[in-house]
């Protein structure tokens, strides 16, 4: 696609990130980095194999639903603990390729002016460059 078919769409760059951290995120980030270690899957083993004897003690109904509930709100709050992680981290991975992408363009341009004969095709691997800074606000993952 050409880069002069498409405007540019305003990418974030690492220096136009805003410092400031709310307290959801970093309690996700603190959250992610607990369930992340094994002690933690030992934990819910561990809760497995103490939950199993009470089998004993109540119903087949009243057994299942005890840890059928107690894992569907486990599971519930972790996916959206590790989702949060997962976005904020695609995010700065996103604006690290975008500082990246436009300081490549700033050299392809230099080096356009250096080599006249090159100017022309370094002038269309420019665009394309610049065209993939902010790719992911208006690509979808289906198209060739």
């Amino acid at each position: 696609m050409s880069g002069s078919t498409r405007p540019h769409q305003k990418a974030v760059y690492p220096s136009d990130v805003d410092q400031r951290v709310s307290a959801f995120d970093r309690f996700a980030t603190v959250m992610s980095g607990y369930v992340s270690q094994p002690w933690f899957f030992v934990v819910c083993v561990l809760l497995v194999v103490l939950w199993a004897p009470t089998f004993l003690l109540f119903n087949i109904d009243t057994w299942q639903l005890i840890i059928n509930t107690l894992t569907t709100i486990i599971t519930f709050l972790l996916v959206a603990l590790l989702q949060n992680t997962e976005r904020r981290s695609d995010n700065a991975v996103q604006q690290k390729l975008n500082g990246i992408a436009d300081a490549l363009a700033d050299i392809v341009d230099a080096l356009a002016q250096m080599n006249p004969d090159l100017a022309s095709q370094l002038g269309k691997d420019r665009s394309e460059l610049l065209d993939a800074v902010g790719l992911e606000e208006h690509e979808s993952t289906d198209s060739p």
